[in-house]
């Protein structure tokens, strides 16, 4: 176990963060810990609140560790366990912190800039993120490998792409679709530009230059419309 921790550190400390949080909603919302008091008060994010006090920014990033039940968080739990272990063995510790955050913050933009009535929460925005830039990196490069973890990731990508819709189309959604394409679209750009540890992309550098640019367009444009 220990071992494990070391090689995989910012896996294990997302999850430890994220089932804490949990943990603590439960305790101090004995029994309510799935009310929108105890998802406002713990970092939901809900748009309107952001709007009307721009020092509550923080709430792009607070979504990521907040869950709306137990089946939400063992499901985004056991997810991050396994993609996370998949994402930080390619792009290194540090980096893949960053892509996780990076890819929750776009999805939680667009949750803002789409939806500002809703409050979400989960790490699915994240989550997203990451099953998009392991498909990103898989298409582009040329390592067998690769390809084939994308090809799975990219099945899964369609599958829960279909329930979101599903769920949407029920009438009483309790998914955050535009929070979920969003990370996917977050994680995916973050992934042309932020280099990885284990393989070479071979991404040439105009096309990283492009990746970057539009994710700073894209988070600060919808961020800027958003709070306008």
């Amino acid at each position: 176990m220990l071992k494990d921790f070391k090689k995989y550190p910012a896996t294990y400390i997302l999850l430890s963060v994220t089932v804490l949080i949990f943990l603590a909603m439960n305790i101090i919302y004995f029994g309510r810990a799935t009310s929108s008091a105890a998802i406002y008060r713990f970092g939901g994010m809900y748009g309107r609140a952001v709007q009307y006090d721009n020092r509550q920014l923080w709430r792009l990033v607070s979504p990521v560790f907040v869950h709306i039940g137990w089946e939400h968080l063992i499901i985004n739990g056991i997810s991050l366990y396994f993609v996370g272990r998949i994402a930080e063995e390619l792009w290194g510790t540090v980096k893949f912190f960053i892509l996780y955050l990076l890819a929750g913050i776009m999805g939680n933009i667009a949750t803002l800039f789409f939806t500002p009535d809703v409050l979400a929460a989960g790490a699915s925005t994240s989550l997203f993120g990451l099953f998009a830039a392991i498909v990103t990196i898989s298409y582009i490069g040329s390592n067998a490998v690769l390809k084939q973890i994308g090809n799975q990731f990219l099945i899964l990508i369609a599958l829960n792409l279909v329930f979101n819709i599903m769920d949407l189309l029920s009438g009483h959604p309790s998914i955050s679709f535009v929070g979920h394409l969003g990370g996917a679209w977050g994680g995916a750009l973050v992934a042309l530009w932020l280099p990885m540890n284990r393989f070479k992309s071979n991404i040439p550098k105009g096309l990283k230059l492009l990746a970057l640019f539009a994710y700073l367009f894209f988070a600060f444009g919808m961020l800027g419309l958003a709070l306008s």
